[in-house]
């Protein structure tokens, strides 16, 4: 699994918008890459519409969002529809497939209270929550994680991006509760 600090592990996997290799995905971009435990959903639902609500809210920041959840595709693109009837807005950004978890094993996103659970012949784990922020340099600034029932807060998350692209472009640090505007610490 990665630490903040490590390099975001590379893949390539389907997605809702066609195969995406990570890295060419980044470009010279932020991202969020946040994960779920499964499709349709009730929490997962309200997370993704919140983040296709907030999407021109992290365009401006150079953030591009990438989810990730282990179903399939054709499953993906059926819960688009339902993420967008109940948010009232389009989903601009792509749902990776981790069906095999091979990016969630890479990444740590498995919930370990539930790695034998059995899902008829198979062995499953549900994916917990995670959200990396992932910098320009393909380095991992920032890991959160939320249990399965607990929904994420993703006016945080767009606060800790500023504060995170502000100590990235200045050097600064940013005390509790930082908004971007308000004062920064020079750091020792």
């Amino acid at each position: 699994f990665v630490r903040v600090g490590d390099k975001a592990p590379n893949f390539s996997a389907l997605s809702t918008t066609g195969v995406i290799n990570f890295y060419e995905y980044l470009g010279d971009s932020w991202c969020v890459l946040f994960s779920h435990p499964k499709d349709f959903t009730p929490i997962c639902t309200t997370e993704l519409g919140r983040a296709a609500q907030l999407h021109k809210e992290f365009d401006k920041r150079n953030v591009k969002l990438l989810a990730l959840s282990v179903d399939e595709i054709k499953d993906h693109d059926k819960w688009i529809c339902d993420i967008e009837k109940f948010s009232n807005v389009k989903v601009m950004y792509p749902i990776v497939e981790d069906k095999l978890r091979s990016i969630s094993m890479k990444y740590g996103m498995l919930d370990q209270s539930t790695f034998h659970i059995t899902n008829k012949s198979q062995n499953i784990s549900i994916t917990i929550r995670s959200v990396y922020i992932v910098n320009p340099e393909k380095t991992v600034a920032l890991i959160l994680t939320y249990p399965v029932p607990v929904g994420r807060n993703f006016d945080e998350i767009l606060r800790v991006v500023d504060a995170l692209q502000t100590h990235y472009e200045h050097g600064v640090g940013t005390p509790a509760d930082w908004v971007k505007g308000k004062p920064t610490f020079i750091l020792p």
